[in-house]
């Protein structure tokens, strides 16, 4: 019978894959959301809980030898994270500290205050401002939490649930349609895309490793690739003609961003894809003693979760994507 509890906080594609896999190897998990939904599995229970109310939190904890902290905000406006990411964090570290509990975090590349390099683990995490200033802040909490933290970062997601993201809805469903997807910036500027079943894997090995706690780490992560290529990969991958790909230059994002708040919040980070913007997780893939999933793997697997779970059906070009 499995002996530890590990509990998860939210069930979109990070918290959903992190609860899978831990049932997989046998583990008791308890997985948090408002609406009480989740994996499917014996092993699993699922509670309705709001993780920003420390009592229900604190009660939900009690047992845990860990936490995977996986919520993220109502919206993707720096306004909404403020008034919503600090309270939970806060809330969970809490209690994770009263239950003795180490608290895992996936987090992004937003609070790298120097993008145009290579982004190492060692790197400063000091940008301010708007959204990426959100990030650096939680940082600086979990840094200062009297509470065990991990947090694992990861470039833009791809992999089986990713709807909501730059290598989701709006590129793979367009490849299955055999209709060019549509990406922002540029197709050619080098970007790191995570496989999120990587990042889980990378999160539930910290996790189990106290020598790995309390610093950032980095999601193993394949050589960065431009949207053409990672596009071109998921092309092969369903067995349909290389996609032309279209662009939506940032120009016109930032023109439309005039009018419109959800799309001035996503030109924000167009720095992203206007440039290189490139992580490397050597060191982490080392302490971790894990590797990356081959790309052509992976994209079979996404390519293969989209045709069994999602229509092949184009989504609105400028939907507000991220973390």
């Amino acid at each position: 019978m499995p002996e530890k509890l590990f509990v998860v906080t939210g069930a979109g594609p990070v918290g959903w894959t992190v609860a899978e896999q831990l049932a997989g190897q046998g583990h008791r998990v308890r997985i948090l959301t408002r609406s009480g939904s989740g994996p499917e599995h014996h092993l699993i229970e699922k509670r309705a809980v709001d993780v920003s109310d420390r009592a229900l939190v604190a009660e939900s904890l009690a047992g845990a030898s860990a936490v995977f902290h996986c919520i993220h905000g109502s919206a993707y406006s720096a306004k909404a994270w403020e008034r919503e990411l600090p309270r939970a964090e806060a809330a969970i570290l809490a209690a994770a500290g009263e239950a003795g509990a180490v608290v895992v975090f996936p987090e992004s590349l937003y609070s790298y205050s120097e993008p145009d390099r290579v982004m190492m683990e060692k790197g400063p995490r000091g940008a301010r401002g708007g959204k990426r200033g959100v990030r650096t802040a939680l940082l600086q909490e979990r840094e200062a939490s009297a509470t065990h933290t991990v947090s694992v970062v990861a470039g833009d997601f791809f992999g089986p649930r990713v709807r909501a993201a730059h290598a989701g809805e709006r590129m793979v469903p367009r490849i299955l349609a055999r209709r060019p997807p549509q990406v922002l910036g540029s197709a050619d500027q080098p970007h790191s895309f995570t496989f999120v079943p990587d990042l889980a894997a990378a999160m539930i090995k910290a996790a189990q490793t106290p020598a790995l706690w309390n610093r950032v780490l980095h999601a193993p992560t394949n050589q960065a690739l431009t949207q053409r290529q990672l596009a071109g990969a998921l092309g092969e991958a369903a067995g349909v003609p290389r996609p032309r790909v279209g662009v939506l230059p940032g120009w016109l994002l930032r023109a439309a961003g005039v009018f419109s708040a959800d799309i001035r919040e996503l030109a924000e980070m167009l720095y992203q894809f206007e440039r290189p913007f490139v992580m490397d997780s050597a060191a982490s893939e080392a302490a971790l003693d894990l590797r990356p999933t081959p790309l052509a793997a992976a994209a079979r697997a996404t390519v293969e979760w989209w045709r069994q779970e999602a229509p092949a059906s184009a989504a609105d070009p400028v939907r507000v994507t991220g973390r």
